[in-house]
């Protein structure tokens, strides 16, 4: 029996269709009818909230609080994209936030106490980073002790550690310029457009080159027409950010101008792409998705799924220590609630509202960048609107939870269509 009649109804017909930008999204429909929504909630929310706070409070369009939206939320996104690989696998980090103000807590200590360069304060917090995911996965994988709890000890645990390496509640400055320029300053405005100029063109021939490679190996490879519109919406949606990112945004440009890219965005953009094609092109990715898939199968395939599960409690905790880098450059310092209070739910939020299932075995990192960036408008929104911290945690958890559910139905859905 040929490849094409063990396919379904609808699969037959754009299977033997011509590609065309039409049949594409022809097929994207089918896939959301059968349950695999994707990024598109989350997309819909952000397009929603954005018009309701734009209409509400027009002061939420300006330049100024554009870029306040990328500072806000840089800190939760880049925890998040870390917490993403830990979900793949149907386990949970509840010790990221934490970890990630241990990390600033020991990034503030070399720069403050030892005086050391302060590239080697930050890898210090990186690797402070990695050892924490080192013992936690290997608790989780070797001693087979679950995550949840062994995440709920470390948060406990590391609460205490912030307020010893902090001497029990001091605040330790960080004036390091390299260290406080990442969340506080600019690109310039040129390097923003070259910088833009250089990510759409990578963009357009990596897209190409996926269509030529497909179309050598006799595969269905994406239209010009697709390719075209793709390459299109990036660079629109991009420019228009760089645009007004590079308006004057200071209310007395006489004495200090407010110009660029905050440098935290190229930072965020950079780790994406490294991320996503980790998941997507190397043997590691694909394993993470198979031992999130199905645990036994994984296991019985061959993979090493010991050494998955703790690579992925290792990139959770580095990418805590990054977010807790970039937290301590927007304060300019360390105190013992770095990393605490919201930070966890946001970061654990931004993952599953962006798409990333906590079941496992599916989500991307651009889930956590979306997710994050529906957190920081609704902070941001809320803020503008007067509201308190309790409507901002109950509008949160209530976007949370909606999103939660859209997973369990489309899911659902997904297994009732015989996808899963």
């Amino acid at each position: 029996m040929s490849k094409v009649k063990e396919l379904p109804g609808e699969a037959i017909v754009a299977a033997t269709q011509a590609p065309s930008i039409g049949n594409s999204f022809r097929a994207y429909a089918q896939r959301v009818r059968g349950g695999d929504m994707g990024a598109l909630p989350a997309v819909l929310g952000l397009v929603v909230l954005c018009t309701v706070f734009a209409i509400a409070r027009p002061s939420f369009v300006t330049a100024i609080n554009f870029a306040n939206l990328f500072t806000q939320g840089a800190a939760i996104t880049l925890i998040a994209m870390g917490l993403v690989f830990v979900l793949l696998l149907g386990e949970i980090d509840l010790s990221a936030g934490f970890a990630s103000g241990v990390c600033a807590a020991v990034l503030a200590v070399t720069l403050a106490s030892l005086g050391l360069p302060w590239y080697v304060c930050a890898l210090a917090a990186v690797l402070t980073g990695v050892i924490i995911g080192i013992v936690l996965g290997a608790l989780v994988a070797k001693v087979g002790i679950p995550s949840f709890v062994v995440t709920l000890a470390a948060f406990l645990a590391f609460q205490g550690l912030v307020l010893v390496l902090v001497r029990e509640g001091t605040n330790i400055s960080v004036r390091d310029p390299v260290i406080v320029a990442i969340a506080n300053k600019n690109l310039e405005p040129w390097l923003g457009w070259a910088l833009y100029a250089a990510g759409v063109g990578v963009f357009a021939a990596i897209q190409l080159v996926r269509a030529a490679r497909r179309a050598k190996r006799g595969l269905t490879a994406d239209p010009l027409s697709l390719i075209a519109f793709r390459v299109g919406a990036l660079a629109v949606l991009a420019g228009v950010a760089v645009f007004v990112l590079n308006l004057e945004r200071s209310r007395n440009p006489a004495l200090v101008s407010l110009t660029g890219v905050p440098i935290v965005v190229p930072l965020i953009l950079v780790l994406l792409v490294v991320w996503t094609v980790i998941l997507r092109r190397t043997a590691f990715g694909r394993h993470l998705y198979a031992v999130g898939g199905n645990t036994e199968a994984a296991r019985r395939a061959g993979i090493p799924v010991d050494r998955i599960k703790i690579s992925a409690f290792v990139i959770c905790s580095a990418m805590a220590a990054v977010g807790g880098i970039v937290a301590a450059s927007r304060a300019s310092s360390v105190d013992p609630n770095t990393g605490g209070s919201s930070v966890l739910l946001y970061a654990v939020g931004a993952a599953v509202i962006g798409g990333t299932s906590l079941f496992g075995g599916k989500g991307r990192v651009l889930d956590a960048v979306l997710g994050g960036a529906v957190v920081a408008v609704i902070e941001n929104g809320m803020g503008l609107m007067g509201y308190g911290a309790s409507v901002k945690y109950l509008v949160t958890g209530c976007v949370l939870l909606l999103a939660a559910g859209v997973d369990a139905l489309a899911r659902r859905r997904a297994a009732a269509a015989g996808l899963r």
